[in-house]
């Protein structure tokens, strides 16, 4: 395996005074959360992937632009760093250092990007194999970055500190390895967009293990975890949204507000325990919540500027935000708990 340390080129584009402009275009209903939208300069890039740590500065990546991007809410202002072409950067994450890593899902090769040092890492993996590292997650001790990659089928892990990758295969082929969490356990899961299964992975033996779901026609895209360590996904083929019990093998499910044409896509678990996620099957797509405990949907709110499809969020607890990428090329924050 090779890496290599490089300069990093540092950009800054300040944000068109129009670019919050997309707020709350329209509701549902009277529990529609609150949806503020900035648009992002470099058109057509599919902006995507926002993440904070600090809730000043949100990081993404320009998914079709080789772009590691960054958004200040308080201002307004966006900046990018430019990556190396043919990246195709797929997902990034902020770790408690404040290190970047970066998924260069079409160059075979995971990034790290120091703001205090303005210095690139890029981490081949070995061999190139896997091709296309896909949606990354650091776990609680942050010695490991765990990631997905789609068409490889596989599954890897990455020491942060030897920079040593290991590989896992998965057993079902064509299981399209999608969205991974982190239990409080430390189990690792993962749902398998190409079947209708999720696999759970011993973070101790690398041991995986798959779990098929009750419907054939399952397709689970995303996943969280609440805290009594029930799994939750959405299913993007059929319109569910479901939950899988690790300690009794049950799982329950309820159909999406718009049923099989709904796709749900993007998903995350708030504070409360709440599960929120994104129907991209409609022209406006639709952001849900959905209350585990009443086993109702709470809440539908229009995204403001359509969203095209919106693909992954981040729960951002001290401000009770999910932050969003759209393909409407706009970075999105919808404030699920205010704060008292």
């Amino acid at each position: 395996m090779r890496s290599a340390l490089l300069p990093f080129a540092f950009l800054l584009t300040a944000a068109p005074a129009t670019s919050q402009d997309f707020t709350n275009a329209g509701q549902l209903d009277g529990d529609d959360v609150r949806i503020d939208e900035w648009w992002v300069p470099y058109e057509d890039t599919r902006p995507r992937d926002p993440f904070t740590a600090d809730g000043e500065r949100v990081w993404f990546v320009g998914q079709r632009g080789d772009y590691l991007g960054w958004l200040e809410p308080a201002t307004g202002e966006i900046g990018k760093l430019d990556l190396p072409e043919g990246t195709g950067p797929h997902n990034q994450i902020v770790d408690a250092e404040g290190n970047i890593w970066i998924a260069g899902n079409r160059d075979a090769y995971i990034g790290r990007y120091s703001p205090a040092t303005n210095q690139f890492m890029r981490i081949e993996m070995p061999n190139g194999i896997p091709r296309d590292p896909h949606t990354l997650i650091m776990d609680q001790g942050g010695q490991y970055l765990w990631f997905t990659a789609q068409g490889a089928n596989r599954i890897g892990r990455l020491n942060v500190s030897t920079y040593e990758v290991d590989i896992i295969d998965v057993p079902t082929e064509g299981a399209r390895p999608y969205g991974i969490e982190i239990g409080a356990n430390g189990m690792v899961w993962v749902v398998l967009l190409g079947t209708n299964k999720i696999a759970a992975i011993n973070p101790d033996t690398l041991q995986i293990t798959e779990i098929t779901l009750p419907r054939d026609g399952a397709r689970p895209r995303r996943i969280g975890i609440t805290d009594n360590g029930y799994v939750w996904y959405v299913d993007y083929a059929e319109g569910y949204v479901g939950a899988f019990d690790p300690a009794s093998g049950g799982v329950e499910e309820w159909p999406a507000p718009n049923g099989a044409e709904s796709r749900p896509y993007a998903m995350a678990v708030d504070a409360q325990n709440r599960i929120w996620f994104v129907e991209t099957g409609p022209e406006i797509n639709n952001f849900v919540g959905f209350d585990p405990a009443s086993e109702t949907f709470f809440s539908q709110t229009y995204v403001p500027s359509g969203g095209g499809t919106i693909r992954h969020m981040q729960f951002y607890e001290p401000t009770g935000e999910i932050w969003f990428g759209a393909d409407t090329n706009t970075i999105g924050r919808a404030v699920v708990m205010p704060q008292e």
